[in-house]
């Protein structure tokens, strides 16, 4: 685990683990692979009866570093959505043990998936979310599966596809949250949450959590597998590549359709 990519630290069988790359925790394969590991100690440990994931910079996460897709074929894109859409999938699903984001600035696409990862979700109210990959000519391909699932089809449609963000009010009002705190103190109202969970017995916790996702998950793995084909095939269209050296050269795209 990168110490340097991210923070890890234990206290009163809490684990928390902070986003640690700086400005904006761009997600690069070396801070998926540092946040995995993270989650597998955290896991590991039976010391940790609750994990809290949160961001040492004022941006929870901005998303995937553009540099991953940008002029890279499709089985690089394949590579790094191995970790983030499966091996975190993974990895959440078998922690046996309840997991909380705790949210106080921005989050965009790929950070969306490591929040909705969670249990629950702790936004302060200054918080905004969104999912712009179909402004770069992406698609935000994971959510497709993952937001009609806990929002329903007519609230997921609109941030999905017009990529326009939204704030703490409307995610809490479509599902997407599990509470809104004022802003600045969304990690403490974690950390009062994960001393109740880590409170309960963590036998009683492994068993009722590992039920309660194979519960909800149905089918959820094949349903992520089909994402991940359609973001790489996305990935490696004209227009995908022309959105994304639009955005970084700041101008306006020219989409011909290939």
């Amino acid at each position: 685990m990168s110490t340097d990519l991210v923070r890890y630290s234990v206290s009163g069988n809490i684990a928390e683990i902070m986003l640690d790359r700086p400005p904006v925790n761009a997600l690069s394969m070396d801070l998926i692979d540092a946040l995995l590991a993270a989650l597998a100690k955290a896991r590991d440990d039976e010391a940790v009866r609750a994990v809290i994931i949160g961001s040492a910079h004022k941006v929870f996460c901005a998303g995937l570093d553009l540099d991953i897709i940008r002029g890279k074929p499709g089985i690089e894109t394949k590579k790094f959505l191995e970790r983030l859409y499966f091996a975190l999938n993974d990895t959440q699903y078998r922690m046996g043990k309840p997991t909380i984001a705790a949210i106080d600035g921005a989050v965009r696409a790929g950070g969306m998936t490591i929040a909705i990862s969670c249990d629950m979700i702790i936004a302060g109210e200054g918080c905004s979310f969104g999912y712009p990959e179909i402004d770069v000519g992406l698609i935000p391909a994971i959510h497709f599966v993952q937001l009609p699932r806990l929002v329903g089809k007519h609230q997921a449609f609109g941030p999905l596809f017009l990529g326009e963000p939204f704030d703490a009010a409307t995610a809490f009002r479509m599902g997407l949250l599990s509470e809104v705190v004022p802003k600045g103190t969304a990690l403490e109202r974690a950390r009062q949450l994960a001393g109740k969970l880590a409170a309960k017995s963590p036998i009683v916790m492994k068993i009722g959590r590992d039920a309660f996702m194979r519960a909800v998950d149905a089918d959820f793995r094949r349903s992520v597998e089909n994402a991940a084909e359609s973001f790489a095939l996305v990935a490696t269209t004209e227009d995908c590549q022309e959105g994304l050296n639009a955005f970084v050269e700041k101008r306006t795209p020219n989409y011909r359709g290939r």
